[in-house]
Parts: C-alpha cells; structure tokens; sequence
C-alpha cells in the first residue's frame, strides 16, 4: 500500500482509503495502482488493522500503539475507521510488527 495526493478522481472509487483536507485528497492504494498509473509515492507500507473494536471516545490506544511503535523505532501513519484504528508502516515489517501488536494483547 501507499498513500499519496490524488492528481485527479481516477482512482478514488478503488481506493482503500480516502483522506479529503483542504489542501488535498489523500488516496491509500496499492502500490501497482500506483505504478500502473504513473503516481510517484515514497512510503511503500504494510496495512496492519487494530482488531480491538475502539470507541471513538476512547483515551490512550492510539498513544499506547505509537509508543510500541516509536520504542521499535517504526514510522507510522495511522487513521481511523469508525470500527477499528489502521496503521500504514514499512511495507518490510509488516509481519513482525503484526506479532509484536498481538503479543501486547
């Protein structure tokens, strides 16, 4: 996966997520999307999913995740769903870092 500026409305309807600011829309496709249509990006990421069912009051889950990740010295991109919080880290460490999440119950 990949996040990138959407240069036009072609590939939103088959995005995996779709950020709309005021300075641009921000598409998460995959990276042969993004290869097919020509679109540079510069994060190639592994799309994790927090399992946990979060309210969108809940305090610190966020926080909780970005310090595991920042202990591990991981970049992160997260966004939230009204179900679940998804996290966009390097593509080569999706795996481990799914364990990792797991293991923290």
């Amino acid at each position: 996966m990949v996040s990138l500026t959407a240069p036009n409305d072609a590939l939103r309807d088959s995005a995996a997520a779709t950020i709309v600011e005021d300075e641009a829309v921000t598409l998460v496709i995959t990276t042969d999307q993004a290869e097919a249509n020509g679109l540079p990006y510069d994060f190639p990421a592994a799309w994790l999913t927090l399992e946990v069912h979060s309210s969108l009051h809940a305090v610190g889950l966020t926080a909780a995740v970005a310090r595991m990740l920042t202990d591990e010295g991981v970049p992160c991109n997260v966004f939230a769903g009204f179900y679940h919080d998804h996290l966009l880290v390097p593509a080569g460490q999706g795996q481990r870092l799914k364990a990792l999440l797991e293991s923290q119950g």
